[in-house]
């Protein structure tokens, strides 16, 4: 009976050892997987770290660049800045002077520096223009007589007579018209009929399409006149042609000195202009800058002081258009 018992309980120890075994295999395998699931989550957290630094270091980066770009921005700002308040003091400046001119100056009293031409003959001798646009000379005044000797007879002498003067009802009641609300507007009657009778005819060239061009850079204020070195010659372009040379004029293209070129705007392109071409350029230009000042309220004179200036410079466009122009002398 004992061994039997014996026999048994080795049976039951034995079984009892395959159980454990059996359940340590599977313990085993479990840490095994175990195992293997930390390792990829390790390799995961690994990753995620590298591409943390990597999005952290290019942020980084991106933000400086961003601060850098801000700065170099910010310092051209204030440059511009800079340039722009420098531009606006010499603008004003320019607009206190003109303010001078148009207020000290009137047709019975012109301002001798808003009309150079009525200097008496001895200075115009002694003076020289460099340059820039000047005002045709107006025959609305007469020259002073001068006890010296005569003149050549190379030289004419105008006459000393004093020029009267009568205003035109209908004339002076457009420009009264216009004057109510001023305007670049040609559809007004006032300029509607200085287009057709002045501005027309005094920037009607042969170049017809340049002629246009001229007349809209006129109208825009955006037309530049600077005088030509004419010892610098141009190289010579496809466009020659087109914008004349210093021996031929763009507008008329008739063969003559040209000691002006223009610039329509921010064209890149200069067009050399006769002397002729240039007074017709220039009276208009005037015409212009006057009605400016009537429509910016710089003009302090009465109606018909504005209306006789307007009176002149229509003549002046009318003079240049046949023909006539003043030379600078020096």
């Amino acid at each position: 009976a004992s061994s039997s018992l014996e026999i048994r309980e080795k049976e039951i120890r034995e079984k009892g050892s395959e159980i454990l075994r059996e359940q340590l295999d599977a313990a085993k395998k479990e840490l095994k997987l175990k195992d293997k699931e930390c390792e990829r989550l390790s390799q995961v957290r690994n990753q995620l770290e590298q591409e943390l630094e990597e999005l952290t270091a290019s942020l980084f980066e991106e933000a400086h660049k961003m601060v850098r770009e801000a700065n170099v921005k910010q310092a051209t700002a204030e440059k511009q800045l800079k340039e722009a308040q420098g531009k606006i003091d010499v603008l004003q400046a320019e607009v206190t002077a003109l303010k001078t001119l148009v207020l000290t100056s009137t047709p019975s009293s012109p301002n001798r520096q808003l009309h150079p031409q009525l200097q008496s003959a001895g200075t115009r001798g002694a003076c020289k223009h460099n340059g820039g646009h000047i005002r045709n000379k107006s025959s609305s005044g007469a020259f002073p007589s001068s006890p010296a000797k005569p003149e050549p007879p190379s030289v004419s002498v105008q006459s000393v007579t004093k020029e009267d003067r009568e205003v035109d009802s209908v004339l002076y009641a457009e420009f009264l018209m216009w004057k109510e609300h001023p305007s670049l507007d040609r559809s007004s009657a006032f300029l509607n009929r200085i287009y057709r009778e002045d501005i027309g005819p005094c920037l009607s060239f042969t170049r017809s399409e340049l002629s246009q061009l001229v007349q809209s850079a006129v109208e825009n204020n955006s037309l530049t006149i600077e005088p030509v070195a004419m010892s610098s010659l141009p190289m010579v372009k496809a466009s020659a042609v087109e914008c004349g040379g210093p021996k031929k004029c763009a507008l008329s293209g008739m063969s003559r000195l040209c000691r002006h070129r223009i610039k329509l705007g921010d064209k890149g392109s200069y067009y050399y202009i006769s002397p002729s071409s240039r007074a017709r350029i220039t009276a208009v230009c005037n015409f212009f800058t006057y009605i400016r000042y009537i429509q910016q309220g710089l003009v302090r004179h009465d109606a018909e002081q504005m209306f006789w200036e307007v009176m002149r410079l229509r003549r002046e466009m009318t003079v240049a258009k046949l023909g006539f122009y003043q030379t600078d002398q020096g």
